[in-house]
């Protein structure tokens, strides 16, 4: 009997193995959302890290996250360090490409709870009064990764998750236009 459930056990691990290997070895998630503000009111809430609090889902995550910013205040070089509960997670981002109004692109680093390197895309399209605003996240699948994919639908998840930013970064341009700044 014994020697049935290790066969067993070996046919799963083998079977498990070739489904995992099998797997993509790069994701790609990405969500878009109209906003009728016009890309110079949308930009700058992506393009610095001290204004995603406002609207990044993940601020939500962990009210308490340790936040550490480093360089310059927007654009390029500009870094933001985290460590969080569980939930949050620990990592950085880095914007290496800012080109207003039109795209930033980010490298985002993570290393809790599971290391991983991804690239985000933010582009902005003008549309006419309006921006179409586009999140994108792609990156490598190592091994583990690819077992995590399995058994969580990393699309959705993400893709939940950026559709509630994108959300938020509506309602707070739309109310920036609605309400202009006062000027002096």
């Amino acid at each position: 009997m014994a020697l049935y459930l290790l066969i067993g056990f070996v046919v799963l691990v083998v079977a498990l193995t070739i489904v995992v290997s099998l797997r993509p070895n790069e994701f790609q998630v990405s969500r878009s959302m109209k906003i009728d503000a016009p890309p110079e009111i949308v930009f700058p809430l992506v393009n610095q890290f001290t204004a995603w609090e406002a609207w990044s889902p993940y601020e939500k995550l962990d009210p308490n996250m340790l936040k550490t910013l480093e360089g310059p205040a927007a654009g390029e070089g500009s870094v933001m360090r985290w460590s969080g509960n569980g939930k949050a997670g620990a990592g950085s981002t880095t914007i290496i490409q800012s080109e207003p109004n039109k795209s930033i692109e980010i490298d985002l680093q993570m290393t809790a709870p599971m290391a991983c390197q991804n690239d985000v895309l933010f582009t902005f399209e003008p549309e006419g009064d309006s921006t179409i605003v586009t999140w994108s996240m792609s990156g490598k699948v190592n091994f583990m990764a690819k077992i995590f994919h399995l058994i969580l639908n990393v699309d959705k998840m993400c893709g939940d998750q950026f559709t509630e930013g994108l959300t938020s970064l509506k309602e707070i341009s739309e109310k920036e236009v609605a309400t202009p700044a006062a000027t002096s």
